[in-house]
């Protein structure tokens, strides 16, 4: 299998496809996942592959049979799947991860998927541009961020991300101290120190994504302190948070989150499908802290709120 590679296809609910990639990205030999691949003809869409995700794996898997992969992704989705539901999610809300796999001849997937990623408007103010495409920003005021997401979540695209980088543009003050929890590829921190915040940390309980992280930060020339922590073990308070995480673990967390918040400090709570938006919004009001605003981008919601 060796002049091969194995292509796994899953079906799955779009909305949740960032979560679905990372449980594929963290568990298995993953080179890359494309979303989905759409077929244009005289300007318009005639084929989607939205609702499947493309998992390309790498020479990991060499000394495997196919059966020998099945049985360690059904294995694997199981688990994962089970995992999800229990935090609350909804089997029509997953999908059906009915998958496939498929045995084919080498290509080099690393180049593969980049080609699926272009450059994004967030704002009128805020554009995301992968490390491989020329850009130059249109105006003195426009925050450019530039990233190679490697195996980190985080590079811009998903409504989530978009949300949280709106409620920086908006709310945060300059010379703010600022923590994004959660930063995956860093991505949010570096918007916060493009915004004029002072003093820029960002953690997170994966070490695949610290290096990439800081990576990133230095390429955008961004000053960002990255590490392995979660909420409940820093002691510092801050004048901004962002916690782009699933809902459950919003609510989980919201105690640890307030208390590294400063008094009168703001945050935005993201990752939070629009149904599932009363768990977090009851972990709000249990630690009394302030709505601000509700903002919303297609089926995702964030909660701006205050201390």
């Amino acid at each position: 299998m060796s002049d091969n590679y194995i292509e796994l296809q899953i079906k799955i609910n779009p909305e949740i496809e960032d979560i679905i990639s990372e449980i594929c990205f963290e568990n298995l030999p993953c080179e890359g996942i494309v979303l989905a691949e759409e077929t244009y003809k005289d300007l318009e869409m005639i084929s989607t592959t939205e609702g499947t995700l493309k998992v390309f794996l790498t020479d990991n898997f060499d000394d495997f049979r196919l059966e020998a992969v099945q049985i360690i992704v059904a294995d694997l989705l199981k688990e994962q799947r089970q995992i999800l539901k229990e935090r609350g999610f909804s089997d029509e809300e997953l999908g059906s991860w009915e998958f496939e796999i498929f045995e084919k001849e080498n290509q080099d997937w690393s180049k593969k998927w980049k080609e699926k990623w272009d450059i994004t408007y967030v704002s009128d103010k805020i554009t995301i541009v992968p490390d491989w495409i020329e850009y130059s920003a249109k105006s003195a005021d426009e925050v450019v961020i530039r990233l190679e997401p490697g195996c980190a979540f985080g590079t811009g695209t998903h409504q989530t991300t978009q949300l949280c980088m709106k409620a920086i543009e908006k709310y945060m003050q300059q010379n703010s101290k600022m923590a994004d929890i959660g930063m995956g590829s860093g991505i949010l921190a570096i918007c916060a120190y493009k915004f004029g915040a002072k003093d820029v940390y960002g953690c997170d309980n994966d070490p695949t994504v610290i290096d990439v992280a800081k990576e990133n930060a230095l390429k955008n020339n961004a000053v960002c302190t990255f590490e392995l922590n979660t909420a409940d073990k820093i002691s510092e308070k801050y004048d901004f948070i962002c916690a782009n995480i699933l809902h459950n673990v919003l609510a989980e967390i919201m105690g640890d989150l307030k208390n590294i918040m400063k008094d009168g400090a703001t945050m935005v709570l993201s990752g939070i499908l629009d149904e599932k938006k009363p768990v977090v919004y009851e972990a709000i009001k249990k630690y009394n802290l302030n709505l601000v605003e509700e903002m919303h981008q297609d089926q995702w919601v964030a909660l701006v709120v205050k201390k």
